[in-house]
């Protein structure tokens, strides 16, 4: 075993999984990624684990002796104590999985397993954009809407079954609710992601007598994303530009009730959403500064994640740290 702790975190998503080794410091010394293939069953998904994490220990030129302890993150429904994926969604057929209990025998090393977006919450708060601060909470923006809560101290809000910080599924709108991917009304989730936003733009340019640069690019036959919704919003597309805002708006609903309850240092955005760039992130505080108590508005940071696709490995060996050390993630210092 290495003099200097040396710890492995994997990153299990529905279509790759990535796997590094990360120093006591929290800085990934490597990166190895594998596609998930998770239709070819569970069996065949716990062994690529294994082979994800041997990668990113061969990646760092050391021996699996030399890690210190391993931690996993996973999506989907899970039992976190038990180390149990249960049903999970993106990972079919997948089902009662028992990760934490196969790695641990496979290595013979200390393993511990978190739910991915708790995870990513974590990475970003020991070395990212949470770093230095108490407490974060982390909204993370693409296809759904995911996050995690991380408490004074580093302590993770898993919740009594597992399944706290699902900040995508807050309720916005209980008057005319839009229906979300997890068959529920109103979430945030079904207005202010990835596919919300196309599904929003959409709507918008079937409206009769609405004209919109976005019309030309359909008729060309090209995608619309959200990408390509703002970026015809920066170019001047007064429909696009309104979608922008009301997106601001729902995020900055979100934002605002967690900080009426959580009462964070920080909130932070990731995600594939986050190239809205700084007027985007602007325009939420703004609409957080005329919904939140003006000490929440005034003291609440407001910010764009930093680690990007590293997150999630950097916040799983956190937990694998965390779990050796038997305390949560310290505060860091701010960087220099």
């Amino acid at each position: 075993m290495s003099a200097t702790p040396l710890f492995v975190g994997l990153d299990v998503g529905g279509t790759t999984m990535k796997a590094g080794v990360v120093d006591d410091a929290g800085a990934p010394l490597s990166q190895a990624a594998l596609p998930t293939e998770a239709q070819r069953g569970q069996e065949f998904g716990l062994n690529r684990m294994c082979e994800t994490i041997r990668e990113a220990i061969r990646a760092a030129k050391l021996r699996p002796d030399q890690i210190t302890a391993i931690g996993v993150a996973t999506p989907g429904t899970m039992d976190i104590p038990a180390g149990v994926i249960l049903d999970p969604p993106n990972l079919k057929p997948w089902q009662n999985v028992p990760v934490r209990q196969y790695i641990e025998q496979a290595f013979g090393l200390p393993t511990a397993f978190q739910n991915d977006a708790n995870a990513a919450a974590l990475g970003e708060y020991w070395v990212g954009a949470g770093r230095g601060h108490r407490s974060m909470v982390l909204f993370t923006l693409g296809t759904g809407i995911g996050g995690g809560i991380i408490l004074s101290g580093g302590r993770i809000l898993e919740g009594e079954n597992s399944a706290g910080a699902e900040v995508g599924h807050i309720k916005i709108d209980c008057s005319n609710p839009r229906t979300c991917s997890c068959g529920r009304l109103g979430c945030l989730e079904a207005y202010a992601s990835a596919t919300a936003v196309v599904k929003r733009t959409r709507e918008s340019l079937q409206e009769k007598g609405v004209r919109s640069s976005l019309h030309n690019l359909l008729s060309a036959g090209k995608d619309l994303t959200a990408k390509r919704v703002f970026e015809a919003a920066a170019a001047g597309d007064a429909l696009a530009a309104q979608v922008v805002e009301d997106t601001a708006f729902y995020l900055a609903v979100g934002a605002m009730n967690l900080m009426h309850i959580i009462d964070p240092q920080v909130v932070v955005f990731g995600g594939g959403m986050i190239g809205a760039g700084e007027s985007f992130l602007e325009r939420i505080r703004h609409h957080v500064r005329q919904m939140a108590f003006p000490v929440l508005a005034a003291n609440t940071k407001i910010g764009y994640a930093q680690l990007g696709g590293e997150a999630g490995f950097i916040g799983a060996a956190a937990c694998a740290r965390a779990l050796v050390r038997g305390s949560p993630t310290p505060i860091p210092p701010p960087p220099a």
